[in-house]
């Protein structure tokens, strides 16, 4: 008897991929009549299948529904007669010419076939034996072809062979029960088949294999290669049936855990509901668990706050830890593990932000739009650790504002200005009463983000004691290598500031420990010249304080004449801090006079500003205006930039000493020891008596005794002053000058020379003499407007005797 099976889509006529996942799924037993082989070449029908591959002693559902399938099927049921089933080689081929079929199929009959309303035809069909398609006799208005039987190669019968198929029926045995798309029909056929070939094709009949792996198990005569090949695939097929029995079942396993979890969990809770319990410790663990489990939290956090949630159901309601616990999980929860901005990664709109925000600053700026540009092109780049550099008031910090928007992200800022305590950048271990995260961290909880804009002002002015060194803790934060696992104290736990764009500012360089300076990428920020700050009130202070005071273009308008008379003579800084002062206090004298009702438009010019503001506080130009004997101008740096130095010498009789005053400091005293040594030794030049210098003292002075002055850089000021005292021979009033000296009388390089000449240059000097290895620090015209080169004239020395003939009147 025969058990038909159900109808599967496994037609010639349904779209690739929906056919059936296999025709094992459908295993019937043959008939009891056999096929042997075809006796010769002989014509038969030729149907083609889609996407399914037809063994022998096989019995497979098909649904016809191609005009000529149907004629040919028509043919084969009338006559009684086979037909030749054959695959074809692309199963999206509707209408398939012979070359689209392989051509090797298998024989078969019709065991019963259905005719349904649409118009296709289902039918069974029993595979018989293998066949080769020798010729295509005719192609309409079906297919017919000349085919012969395939011969095989039976196998031996011998130990190897029993092995072999031992082996294949426990696979094919195991892979039965592991996958429900293998019937159980198909083993029992499995275990009583002795034939080596018949065995191979109903292994691979049952496994999903891709058309092309079933086409070649179908054409291989060879019965022991075939049986080989089929439990090759059988062991593939089973390996990955292994594994998704291992998933299940861990799958299963998870769910059952949980949902136990679930319910014991619930009914703690509704016991601690009965007690009146629910606001205790319990109570809260709860909760927290419930917002751990929603956060997105990185593992090695997600670990930590889930063993302080089982530390806090273990802990009595009154018990201190509790608020301790409490506190560390609420900052695990909030801090921003993985919540992020997205870049705006425009270049051209980040370029446009920056130049509406801030005047010059070329290089800071074109930083800022390299880092855009290659993060526009590289999806994970670590944040670089940038470092501003300059004297106060340049726009270090309010850039980085600039920046942050510019990019699209959040800004935060912390000062580091005194702060002595490593645990301030590290935070306090959990043992401490009322410890809490470094500053680091605090500052990422308040902005919310994972990458921020992150700026830590005043880096040069972080300080150390016994408490630790809070820079040397910098260099985990500031180093992009480590800062992907930063581990606070408090935390103790890793977390990710790659991502972070740290910006560290500072007034000078040289308090900076070097292994920090190592970490940074320096951008130096020079100080504005008179022409650059005019532009700045013009266009971004004046407009800003008027805003702030409620005041309009029609009430106050500040003219070109009282913009320098602010910047020339009551302000005197490297920035444009004290200039915005002053323009605020002239903006609330006019505000004043407006709100009482008396205020008109006010044209703010030069006489308005000595209205307003008093008396000039600074005069304009050389502090000399006429050459002066004993009296040379030095040049210097400070926090605030460079600035104009005058050093003094009087030389009265005496006994020979040096006298020293003006708070200097012990290097400054040694490189006037040294440049007077150089005097002594070219005293003949001079026309100086021999004993000159021992019947003389030399008093030498620097002006603001109260500032302390220190550094090297004055020494061929202090050599240029004694040489004019000692000679009579007046100092150019018009020239400064900077170089350290040796006692052989070479100029010797010095730091600062932007700074030291931007200086001159705001004091209205014609010409600033500077050592010959100093040429290379302004080489690059970039870093100067174009107008300190015009009003400037910087001549190069590299000894003293070029430096006199310079700087003293009557010489040269």
């Amino acid at each position: 008897m025969l058990r038909w099976p159900s109808f599967g889509p496994m037609d010639d006529d349904v779209p690739p991929g929906t056919g059936c996942e296999g025709c094992a799924a459908d295993w019937i037993e043959r008939p009891e009549d056999e096929f042997g082989s075809l006796e010769g070449p002989v014509r038969l029908p030729v149907l083609p299948v889609r996407d399914v591959v037809v063994y022998p002693h096989t019995v497979v559902p098909l649904v016809f529904g191609r005009e000529r399938s149907l004629r040919a099927l028509r043919r084969a049921r009338s006559e009684d007669a086979l037909a030749l089933l054959v695959a074809q080689r692309e199963p999206e081929q509707d209408d398939p010419s012979p070359g689209d079929l392989y051509e090797v199929g298998t024989v078969g009959r019709c065991l019963q076939s259905l005719e349904l309303p649409d118009g296709t035809v289902r039918v069974v069909a029993e595979g018989l034996t293998r066949a080769r398609i020798v010729e295509i006799v005719q192609a309409d208005p079906f297919m017919i072809a000349e085919v012969e039987s395939v011969s095989e190669v039976s196998a031996e019968p011998g130990p190897r062979i029993e092995a072999l198929k031992r082996r294949a029926v426990e696979d094919f045995e195991e892979a039965t029960e592991l996958s429900r798309r293998i019937p159980p029909e198909a083993l029992v056929t499995a275990l009583n088949i002795g034939d080596v070939g018949q065995l191979a094709d109903i292994i691979a009949s049952s496994l999903d294999l891709d058309l092309d792996v079933r086409q070649a198990v179908l054409e291989e005569s060879d019965c022991l290669q075939r049986l080989q090949a089929a439990a090759r695939h059988l062991r593939e097929e089973l390996r990955i049936l292994r594994l998704e029995e291992e998933m299940r079942e861990r799958v299963e396993q998870e769910m059952d855990n949980s949902q136990r979890e679930y319910y014991l969990r619930e009914h703690l809770r509704a016991i601690q509901d009965e007690l009146g319990q629910a606001e205790g410790a319990l109570g809260e663990a709860w909760e927290y668990r419930q917002r751990i489990e929603a956060a997105y939290l990185p593992q090695a956090a997600l670990e930590a706050a889930m063993d302080e949630v089982e530390r806090l159901e273990r802990m009595p309601v009154a018990s201190p830890e509790v608020s301790v616990i409490r506190t560390y999980l609420d900052w695990i929860l909030e801090l921003p593990w993985v919540k992020s901005t997205d870049d705006q990664l425009d270049i051209n709109r980040a370029a446009d932000i920056l130049d509406q925000d801030h005047y010059g600053l070329k290089k800071a700026k074109e930083r800022i739009l390299e880092f855009l540009a290659v993060r526009r092109l590289v999806d994970d780049v670590k944040g670089p650790i940038l470092c501003f550099v300059g004297p106060p008031g340049v726009g270090k910090t309010s850039i980085g504002q600039s920046i942050a928007r510019a990019m699209g992200r959040k800004f935060i800022r912390i000062s580091l200005g005194g702060v002595r305590d490593e645990a301030e950048i590290r935070g306090h271990r959990r043992t401490y009463v009322g410890a809490m995260p470094g500053r680091v961290i605090q500052a990422l909880r308040r902005v919310g983000s994972c990458n921020p804009v992150f700026m830590i002002d005043e880096v040069d002015k972080i300080g150390a004691d016994f408490r630790g060194d809070p820079s040397s803790a910098l260099l985990e934060v500031l180093d992009p290598e480590q800062n992907s696992s930063f581990s606070d104290h408090y935390l103790e736990v890793p977390f990710d500031l790659s991502r972070v764009l740290f910006i560290a500012t500072g007034n000078l360089l040289e308090p900076v420990p070097p292994a920090l300076q190592d970490r940074f990428e320096v951008i130096e920020f020079p100080g504005y010249v008179e022409e650059e700050k005019l532009q700045i009130a013009r266009d971004f202070l004046v407009p800003k304080q008027r805003e702030a005071h409620g005041l309009t273009g029609r009430s106050i308008r500040f003219r070109e004449s009282g913009l320098r008379a602010l910047i020339r003579h009551y302000t005197r800084e490297a920035g444009v801090r004290n200039l915005e002062r002053e323009i605020a206090s002239m903006c609330r004298k006019i505000a004043r006079d407006v709100a009482s009702g008396d205020g008109g438009c006010s044209h703010i010019t030069e006489d308005a500003v000595a209205e307003m503001l008093g008396p000039r506080r600074f005069t304009w130009g050389a502090a000399r205006r006429e050459p002066e004997v004993g009296v040379a101008t030095g040049l210097s740096t400070t926090d605030a930039g460079g600035d104009v130095v005058s050093i003094e010498v009087s030389i009265v009789k005496g006994d020979g000493e040096l006298l020293l005053t003006g708070q200097l400091g012990e290097i400054m005293k040694e490189s006037a020891q040294a440049a007077l040594s150089f005097v002594r030794s070219i005293a003949e030049r001079l026309d100086l008596p021999p004993d000159f210098f021992a019947r003389h003292d030399i008093h030498l002075h620097v002006p603001s005794g109260a500032v302390p002055k220190e550094g090297p850089s004055a020494g061929a000021a202090i050599c240029t002053a004694i040489v004019s005292a000692a000679t009579q021979s007046p100092v150019r009033f018009d020239v400064a000058m900077t170089g350290e000296i040796s006692l052989h009388g070479h100029v010797l390089p010095v730091g600062g020379v932007r700074e030291k000449v931007l200086a001159a240059h705001r004091a209205g000097l014609a010409t600033v003499l500077l050592p010959t290895e100093n040429e290379k620090d302004l080489s690059d015209p970039e870093q100067f407007p174009t107008e300190v080169f015009e009003d400037l004239e910087l001549t190069y020395v590299a000894e003293m005797g070029e430096v006199l003939d310079a700087a003293l009147a009557g010489r040269g």
